[in-house]
């Protein structure tokens, strides 16, 4: 029933026509968006440009935190800057009345999950080597690395359900708390709500984005002795 009041339902009611249209309208907006920022670069930013810019530059930032230098933050700025788009984008049209956050749906979020999983595995595995990449997964001490091993397996896959559940678990309680305010109060009460919804879809991007640096950087940077 609740696809009905979505304006998706227009071509096809079903949920999973929905979650498409979604995801389809939400990756049409990035790439407008970021063609308006790239269309005519000037020395002195302007528009679009000047606000695609600090977004790169803060995730930068971020990311020199992070990974301890400026490289390997701007190394892995196109996988970040993409995720933290996509979901902020995501996130934000699910306030829209008519739309859907297609981060509601775990089908996107553990997609995105299992992208970061996947990939800074890779990474580890490409800097570091096989061996000496799951090497470390035995811990310090030789000999409890029987035992550390499962445990360090547990703990990445267990990344998987935390990235994947925490984004849509907060923003599918965000969609329910605001269909419930719009059904009780439509008009001026739901204001404070979308100021609440909106800063809760940039600080939900925000963590996702945060959390894909420090796995990275857990992969890739090795201190000595560890």
């Amino acid at each position: 029933m609740k696809d009905l009041f979505l304006f998706s339902s227009l071509f096809d009611s079903s949920h999973t026509f929905a979650y498409f249209f979604h995801i389809a309208l939400v990756a049409l907006i990035a790439v407008i968006i970021a063609k308006m920022a790239t269309h005519s670069m000037q020395l002195v930013p302007r528009g679009m440009q000047n606000l695609g810019e600090a977004f790169l530059e803060g995730i930068v930032s971020m990311g020199r935190d992070t990974m301890g230098s400026e490289e390997g933050a701007r190394k892995y700025l196109p996988l970040v800057a993409t995720l933290g788009m996509i979901i902020f984008i995501s996130n934000i049209i699910g306030i829209i009345p008519g739309f859907e956050a297609p981060t509601a749906s775990l089908n996107l979020t553990l997609s995105l999950a299992v992208i970061v999983f996947v990939y800074y595995h890779f990474e580890g595995i490409r800097v570091q080597g096989f061996i000496k990449y799951f090497s470390h997964f035995m811990g310090p001490v030789k000999l409890l690395a029987p035992l550390m091993f499962p445990i360090e397996l547990v703990s990445h896959f267990s990344r998987v359900i935390s990235l994947s559940f925490r984004l849509f678990g907060n923003i599918k309680g965000d969609d329910l708390f605001l269909a419930v305010i719009l059904a009780l109060v439509p008009y001026i009460a739901p204001l404070p709500a979308y100021v609440l919804l909106t800063f809760m879809a940039f600080l939900q991007a925000f963590i996702f984005m945060i959390l894909t640096y420090v796995y990275l950087a857990g992969a890739t940077i090795v201190e000595e002795g560890h």
